[in-house]
């Protein structure tokens, strides 16, 4: 199936509350614009410089969606255009992003990233430091508006696992939302796992392969 084919498809499977980003990381401009000329608007990618690249030549209504680690040294590349950044996950980032919003005389939307899965290789805030954050820390950076959180699970075919780790997430959500309404977004769920995580309430998922294809990461 060609790009439309498959973003029918995946549309078909989402409920109308959750917003499908398209990850188009290391895919060509052309792609994007196939994906865009089907009525796609929301794009995600994980690299700063693709990210700065593609929002210079591709229409301006496109919504651009940091999903990857940022680092700090590269906030001021994104700060005047991007839209949400999924993966705030530490407070030096807050800081910096903060700095580079007002620099830019804006406020960005963030989602506080919690580390979810079991490896030790993603990022992200403890429960604890998130529940630190929510309840102390983000009146200090009035560039920033924590507009929920995200969580990837562990990658394992055990479905049993990925499930009880977004369950356990999904609670935790709506326990902070209670306290901070303004919470509006959980963001879980890739192409392997997003029915599960729509299943235990993420409203927006992150789909690539699905859409786009494998990607060749030798290109």
């Amino acid at each position: 199936m060609g790009i439309q084919a498959n973003l029918d498809f995946v549309k078909e499977q989402l409920p109308k509350h959750v917003t499908l980003v398209a990850v188009s990381k290391t895919k060509p401009i052309s792609d994007v614009e196939m994906a865009y000329q089907c009525g796609q608007r929301v794009f995600g990618e994980n690299k700063v410089q693709e990210l700065c690249e593609k929002h210079e030549v591709l229409p301006k209504d496109i919504s651009w969606h940091m999903i990857g680690h940022l680092q700090k040294n590269k906030v001021k590349y994104i700060a005047p255009f991007v839209d949400l950044i999924h993966s705030l996950d530490q407070e030096s980032l807050a800081v910096e992003i903060n700095k580079r919003a007002k620099q830019n005389d804006r406020i960005i939307n963030c989602l506080l990233q919690v580390h979810l899965a079991q490896e030790s290789t993603k990022f992200g805030f403890t429960f604890d430091e998130c529940t630190l954050f929510l309840n102390e820390k983000q009146t200090l950076y009035p560039h920033i508006r924590i507009i929920g959180l995200m969580a990837m699970a562990t990658f394992s075919s055990d479905n049993q696992i990925v499930e009880e780790e977004f369950k356990k997430m999904s609670e935790y959500y709506q326990l902070q939302q209670n306290k901070f309404p303004n919470l509006e977004v959980l963001s879980m769920g890739m192409s392997g796992d997003y029915s599960l995580a729509i299943k235990h309430n993420s409203n927006m998922v992150r789909i690539g392969s699905t859409i786009f294809g494998q990607r060749n990461y030798n290109k």
